[in-house]
């Protein structure tokens, strides 16, 4: 058993790790319940749910390192989640705004830049769009259909692997793996851009609404959860991180991935807590509004 193949520094870590999954569970539901009774309920679930990413992804990789069969279901579980949290998050920018309409007659006359990461960053000649009710809806479906499309995928993944076609660390271009991660990594891209088109629009009229700090522990959470792991598993797939018995390099290359996320997603949490709590009047929009370059004055 597991248990039975750890020594007493592997089992020290081990409890280690769980303690810190289970504070940072306590310190989102203490948050959760926070944002209950003091933010409107208009945004309250679009908040506890961006606030839910870390705790949720600690928590699976949590599972994943003391029962190792179910790590395919908890990377799952975890990129399901998260593909709805970047949703999310586009939502909450919009409603920090003051909503749509509020947005779009603050902004009559703006333009979104395009020419941003992760997507076009180097595409320097892009136009810039008009703000419209239809360049709105665009942004909203470039973050909706990874909501969507991201889970179908999966469920196609766990379907195959059942059936013994999909083998999660083959990358043979015969082999589903391969083109399903290619898939989902363009859509991840797409819903990227997005959200980053949105913030780069509005960063300096939420500034005072602490967006910027915001913006960053979503960016790690994306960093850590997608780009990190994927470079830990080709490492091991690739054999640099050595195998350590009764570990293969695969295995070990879990393991490193889920412990480093447990910490990481802690640190995260407990961070989140600090940079969202906010009580109701905070959260109206001040006065404090300032006006990007090259847009026309707006009236609140």
């Amino acid at each position: 058993s597991l248990s039975a193949g750890l020594d007493l520094p592997g089992r020290f870590l081990f409890a280690t790790l769980t303690l810190m999954t289970l504070i940072a569970i306590l310190v989102f539901i203490e948050e959760a319940v926070y944002i209950y009774r003091k933010i409107p309920s208009s945004k309250r679930s679009i908040i506890i749910w961006i606030n839910a990413a870390a705790p949720v992804i600690s928590t699976t990789s949590c599972i994943g390192m003391w029962v190792p069969r179910s790590t395919m279901f908890t990377d799952f579980t975890a990129g399901i989640f998260f593909s709805i949290v970047i949703h999310k998050f586009l939502m909450m920018m919009i409603k920090e705004c003051g909503g749509q309409k509020v947005l779009l007659r603050r902004f009559e006359n703006g333009r979104f830049t395009i020419s941003t990461g992760p997507c076009c960053c180097c595409c320097l000649c892009l136009p810039r769009v008009p703000i419209t009710r239809q360049t709105l809806f665009w942004l909203k479906l470039g973050t909706f259909q990874f909501a969507v499309l991201r889970p179908v995928l999966i469920f196609l993944s766990i379907v195959l692997w059942t059936n013994g076609n999909y083998v999660l660390y083959n990358l043979s271009p015969k082999g589903p793996a391969l083109w399903i991660s290619c898939f989902i990594g363009a859509l991840t891209l797409f819903a990227l851009w997005a959200v980053g088109i949105m913030f780069r629009k509005v960063r300096i009229l939420l500034k005072c609404k602490n967006i910027i700090p915001k913006f960053a522990l979503y960016q790690f959470i994306v960093i850590l959860n997608h780009l990190q792991t994927t470079i830990i598993n080709i490492f091991a797939t690739q054999k640099i991180i050595p195998c350590a018995p009764p570990l293969s390099s695969t295995a070990r290359g879990s393991y490193i991935a889920q412990q480093l996320l447990i910490m990481e997603m802690f640190l995260i949490t407990v961070i989140s807590r600090v940079v969202y709590r906010r009580k109701y009047h905070d959260l109206e929009l001040p006065e404090c509004v300032a006006e990007e370059p090259g847009d026309k004055k707006q009236t609140p």
